[in-house]
Formats: structure tokens, sequence, C-alpha cells
């Protein structure tokens, strides 16, 4: 490292004195003063991390390795606005501390995933088509009144992109996480870096226009938009004028399962549109690994083959020789457990190690 062994055993000081780090026994020497080994504490402190929904929340505590100490789940409406959703966040919050039996002092950071652009920056949402009352509201500082700590804020497809890769395919810096569910959209990770964009909506795959979709209208009140033919209301929309009973995604996914040919039809075709999106992306990134996730996903291999299909005909050979289109393996966890890591990663920076360490000098 090139510094004096003074300034090395300063610095491990603070860290001892802060917690993060513990002895960890002695090694032989090889000549001269035996060398201290030092290693990780991951139960010095404990992060918050929230995964909202559309419909749903997960919220969890884990210590600084991400390892889920205690979760909860809930039905949860986001056009409730941010008054009722944030309240039940720093409630569950409290209620994860009590069940780990972890003082609010413990608590180190706060990450959070929204279902709607979000600058990243800020932490504000942006003009989020489904979170009416959540436009540029300053989410950190709603919870930074009941938990003085860092919020982090992101996209909730960024996040599951996150949680994905650092917990089941961390040797792949290059990767896209689509997300499919009542939306469509792309955590994109490239050398290892989540990238957002300048504005924070990079991989918003789902209003792409897609063909044979001209005349099909979009939330985002533009038309022909991969979304509105490919989400999972629409698919929901589509079997019904085949007079096949399907109000919601869970609908369509169980029809799939049970083998309607309708049903099977409608998807396979839906992973078809996805796949001339992904294409394109394939074309421009490079990925080595395209994983597909959120609720759609369920629907298992009929949703992969159509995009698959689509995938490998349209891209680029050198660019699909080692492509792997997966599904989820994180599944339902994958955004709660990236939103531990984008609280740890800010908790364990340099910037907030130099903070922590300027109150215990």
């Amino acid at each position: 490292m090139g510094l004096a062994r003074s300034t090395v055993a300063a610095r491990i000081e603070v860290l001892l004195r802060l917690g993060l780090v513990i002895p960890h026994g002695g090694a032989r020497s090889t000549g001269g003063r035996p060398p201290s080994l030092f290693a990780m504490n991951p139960s010095a402190r404990v992060v918050a991390a929230v995964d909202l929904g559309a419909t749903h929340a997960v919220a969890a505590l884990t210590d600084l390795a991400g390892t889920v100490l205690a979760e909860i789940r809930a039905a949860l409406d986001i056009a409730d606005g941010p008054d009722v959703v944030l309240a039940w966040v720093a409630g569950a919050v409290e209620d994860l501390l009590a069940r780990a039996k972890r003082p609010v002092r413990d608590l180190i950071a706060m990450g959070i995933g929204l279902p709607g652009p979000v600058e990243h920056s800020t932490g504000r949402p942006i003009n989020p088509p489904i979170m009416p009352g959540w436009d540029r509201h300053d989410v950190p500082a709603h919870l930074q009144r009941t938990f003085p700590v860092p919020v982090l804020i992101d996209n909730d497809v960024n996040i599951m992109a996150l949680g994905e890769q650092r917990t089941h395919l961390p040797d792949v810096p290059n990767l896209i996480f689509l997300k499919v569910a009542t939306g469509i959209g792309a955590g994109i990770i490239s050398g290892n870096q989540l990238q957002r964009g300048a504005q924070g909506t990079a991989g918003d795959l789902g209003h792409v226009r897609v063909a044979g979709a001209d005349g099909v209208l979009c939330r985002c009140g533009n038309e022909g938009c991969l979304e509105a033919v490919a989400a999972g209301p629409a698919l929901a929309a589509g079997l019904r004028e085949l007079q096949v009973q399907a109000a919601t995604t869970q609908d369509v996914i169980d029809l799939v399962r049970q083998g309607d040919r309708d049903a099977l039809q409608v998807v396979r075709q839906a992973g078809r549109d996805i796949g001339e999106v992904v294409a394109t992306s394939v074309n421009l990134l490079n990925p080595s690994v395209v994983v597909i996730g959120g609720r759609l996903a369920d629907a298992g291999e009929h949703l992969l083959a159509g995009i698959r299909e689509v995938v490998y005909q349209r891209s680029l050979p050198l660019a699909t020789q080692h492509l792997q289109v997966v599904a989820s393996r994180a599944g339902a966890h994958a955004g709660v457990l990236g939103a531990a890591f984008l609280a740890i990663d800010h908790a364990l920076s340099p910037e907030a190690i130099e903070a922590a360490s300027a109150s215990v000098a």
C-alpha cells in the first residue's frame, strides 16, 4: 500500500473503535514482528432496505454483509401517496429493529426502491406515472424526520439488478435485468457499475416503440410502447378480448400454469415483443447475461422462449456468442436485497467512513 506501519495502525484503531473491524487472531511470523489479522465485522451495524412496488411493499433489516435479519411484506398501494406509504415504511423499520433486538443507534443507512423514475442525486421521484402525489416529493427528508441516517433512493428495477448481481452473479460485470410486471423496465450494470444515465432514466425500455403496436395507447401518453402490449395488464386485457377470464397479471400466470392455449400464445408473443427491444439493447450494450424478473417471469419458459427466439435472431452473432437469457434467481427478494446493498455501499464508502472517523478521532 505504500503506507507507514504507524499510519495503517492508526486507521485500524479508528475502525476498531467504530466496531467495523475486529481482531481475527494472529499469523505466523515469516521473519520479524508477527503480523496481526483483522476481519470485517458485519454485525457492527444494520441497514434498512425497502422495495416498494405498485401494489406491494417489502421491508428488511440486514447486516453489513447483506444477510437478512428480519423481513416484513404487505399489500400496499403506492397510489395512496407518500404520507401513507412512508408512514408504513417508518413503522416497518421500527418493527424490524424491535424484532432483531437492535437499538435505533445501530441503524447506519436506509435504501429504498420506488416504482418510477428517480432523480438519484436528490432521491426525489420525477413525474412517476403510477405514483400520484409523489412528484418531486423529498423522500429522504421525509424519513429522516424519524431516522437521522442517510436515505438512498433509486428506481425499483435498478435495485433489482443490483440485488441479482451481488447475490447470484458476482462474477458478471455486464448484465441487463429486465423487470416484466405491471410495467416493464431494465436495470443496466456495465463494468460492474449501475448505469443510471444523466437524469436517472436509463433502462426505461417499457416506453420503446415496437412494431405492430400502432394505435395502442400507453399510460405515458404515447402509443405503440412495449409496456402497452407486453406488460401484465396488457396481456390480461388481450385474454379478455379472447373471452378468457383474466383480470390481473397473476390470472395470466395461473392460466399459463394450467396450460391454457390462449394464455400460452399471448405470453409467447409478449416474449417476442420484449425480445425485439432486448435485441437492440444487446447490440448496444453487449451484456453477458440478460436476467428476466418481475411477476410475469413466473410464467416461466414460455416468456423466456419468446424473448430468446427474437434476441438470438436479431442480435449480432458476436454479441450472442456467449449470451445467456435466464430467469431471476433472486426472484421476489431481488429488490429488497438490492436496496440493502445500495445502503451498505454508501455506509462503507470512503466518504462515510471518513466522516464517521472524525466523530471518534
